[in-house]
Formats: C-alpha cells, sequence, structure tokens
C-alpha cells in the first residue's frame, strides 16, 4: 500500500508499506472529475500534476490530517498505479480493508458547496443540506462501501470546511441512501442479508461497467480477481458464485436461492428504510426471474414447470402431451386435424 506524505517544500511524497506495518493514515473519499484533471501516479513521481484541478484534492487531505494528527494519508488517484493490471487488481481486493483501517475517511463534496453563507445566513444550513441530499457522490458505485467501511467518515463542503460526521449526518444519510442506521453505526455487514446489502448498490452508477459487480466485494467479504472486458453481465456471475460460496454453511441462506437483485424500499413505521424483495437470481445459469430450485423444464427452458409436466412440445402448451388427440385447425384435444369439420 503506498501512502502520500506532505515535504517540507509543500510537495508530497509516497511511500510504499507491506504487510501490517502500516502508519496512521486518512484516506479521501471523492467523486472523479474529468480523467485528464485527476492527479496521477504517474504525475507524483514526474513531479507534476500541480496544475491540475484535483491537486486540490490532495492538498485538502493533506491539510485536514495534519490537523488530526495524521502525517500519512491515501487517495486514490495516484496512490495506485493504475498502467499495472496486477496493481490495479489487487488494490479492487484490498480497498474495503484500506478504507477500514483508516483513522479518518475525508468526503470531498465537489458538488456541495456553502458559498459566503458561513453561519450567518440563516439558510446557510438549509441550502447545503439541500446540495448534500443531491450529492452525485451517493450515486457513485465506489463510495458505498467508502461510506460503510472507515468507523470515522467526516463529510466536506467544496470550500473544505466541515459539515458533519456519519454519525452525526447518520439520519440524513439514511434517507438519502436507504442504508439502515444500524449498518450506518457499524454494525458488521454479514448481519444483513443478501438481498438489503444489494439494495444499497441500488441505481449507483461506476464509469466502467465491471466496476458495478467489483464495488461490492467488500461489502459481501469475498476476494474476486478483475478481469476488465469481461462485461457486467459476467462480473455479476462471477460475483453470484463466490458469495454463494461463503452461504453453503449458513443455514439462513439456503444455498440455492440466493437474489442479487435489489429489492425495493418502502417506509417502516420508525421512518427507516425497510427492505421488499424482488427480482430473483438462479445462480446456476445467472439469470435473473426465478431462482436455482424454482421449477425448470430443461426441454424448453423455461421456468413455472417441470419437464415431466403435462407439455406438447409441437405447440408448446401445458396441460396436455404431444401424443393426445390435438387439432391444431381449432385447438381442440378431442379429434385431430384430419378428422376436423371446419
Amino acid at each position: 500500500m503506498r501512502l502520500l506524505r506532505l515535504e517540507h517544500n509543500g510537495d508530497f511524497s509516497l511511500a510504499e508499506y507491506v504487510g501490517k506495518n502500516l502508519p496512521r493514515y486518512a484516506i479521501l473519499s471523492h467523486t472523479w472529475g474529468e480523467d485528464h484533471e485527476e492527479v496521477t501516479f504517474r504525475d507524483l513521481t514526474e513531479g507534476a500534476g500541480k496544475s491540475k484541478a484535483g491537486y486540490y484534492k490532495l492538498t485538502f487531505c493533506a491539510k485536514q490530517a495534519a490537523h488530526d494528527g495524521l502525517e500519512f494519508f491515501w487517495v486514490d488517484t495516484c496512490c495506485i498505479d493504475k498502467s499495472s493490471s496486477a496493481e490495479l487488481s489487487e488494490a479492487i481486493t484490498s480497498m474495503f480493508q484500506w478504507y477500514s483501517m483508516a483513522e479518518k475517511c475525508y468526503v470531498y463534496l465537489s458538488d456541495v458547496s456553502i458559498g459566503s453563507c458561513v453561519g450567518k445566513d440563516l439558510s446557510f444550513k438549509h441550502n447545503w443540506r439541500l446540495a448534500f441530499q443531491f450529492s452525485k457522490w451517493f450515486t457513485r458505485g465506489w463510495t458505498l462501501q467508502e461510506l460503510l467501511a472507515p468507523l470515522s467518515v467526516e463529510f466536506f463542503s467544496a470550500e473544505g470546511k466541515r459539515l458533519g460526521g456519519k454519525d452525526s449526518l447518520e439520519r440524513e444519510i439514511n434517507n438519502i441512501t436507504g442504508i439502515s442506521v444500524q449498518a450506518l453505526r457499524g454494525t458488521p455487514l454479514s448481519e444483513f442479508s443478501i438481498g438489503e446489502r444489494m439494495s444499497w448498490a441500488e441505481r449507483r452508477k461506476t464509469k466502467r461497467e465491471e466496476d458495478a459487480a467489483y464495488a461490492l466485494l467488500g461489502i459481501f467479504g469475498i476476494s474476486m480477481v478483475s478481469n476488465y472486458g469481461e462485461g457486467q453481465k459476467r462480473a455479476f456471475v462471477r460475483l453470484r458464485r463466490e458469495i454463494q460460496k461463503t452461504l453453503n454453511d449458513e443455514p439462513h441462506d439456503p444455498p440455492t436461492a440466493l437474489s442479487l437483485q435489489p429489492p425495493k424500499r418502502r417506509r417502516g413505521d420508525d421512518g427507516e428504510s425497510q427492505s421488499v424483495q424482488h427480482n430473483l437470481v438462479c445462480f446456476k445459469c445467472g439469470e435473473l426471474g426465478h431462482y436455482a430450485n424454482d421449477p425448470h423444464c430443461f426441454k424448453c427452458g423455461e421456468y413455472g414447470h417441470l419437464a415431466n409436466e403435462l407439455h406438447c412440445y409441437k405447440c408448446n402448451e401445458y396441460g396436455h402431451y404431444a401424443d393426445e388427440p390435438h387439432c391444431y385447425r381449432c385447438n381442440s384435444r378431442d379429434h385431430i386435424a384430419s378428422n376436423c369439420l371446419m
């Protein structure tokens, strides 16, 4: 794991650590701007990137970390050498753990501005909370684990002003995301059902389609090698299989009934979001709309009946066999077509 440190001359340096000998560090959570405006690993190694818009996020994180007594911090744009597929794959697998081990997680909200109304304007509190509610940070795939993994999460405006912590804003976050307050408070994610955890990812987006699945590895406590180019469907099929392996010894989750589709959310009597499941998935074939143990006809490939049920393979209807009397002209079943009077 590489960590950033602010040097006395104002430049940033990278230090690499292996194993458990990590210093205390802060970590940044944010939404990416344009790729060419983010500071990369190459920029730092070449002493470049200061003119990029994303450089402000590094200086913000360094300043806030120093304020909290932390010398080191981590930013995904430049602490990962994304030109190395092996390093990128390792980072994806380790991301949840890196966020969970951080002393502080700073969420930088580039689309939440306090403007000039710093406390004096009575509408200030309402204004930033409205922008907070609609921040794109809550719509991104990777930020889900960045919200849940760290114990301490603090939110900051575009100007770098602290808005509050995950604890003080838990009701707002619950209303925005549908994530239960218990999960926000640090209850182990394994105590929440597969369907409920999937609901937290509902409507979240990623730039690369496979990341929709990869961003959930930590949420389900599994490890899976990334394979960009495989497509979202294949990535989710592999995700299902890995999750299924973790359920085999858990009696409360039958191994043949795994739903990965997000359940619809409804508002409970206590005001907290509750989950209502919909859209099933078969972990054997990776298709939606049925469980693996649902009635399935292997002859016609349809669900809702078994292959040995009454089924005519000529007309594809059910309730009779193909060799029973059946008139294909009038659709009656008491005579054959050659004897039909129509």
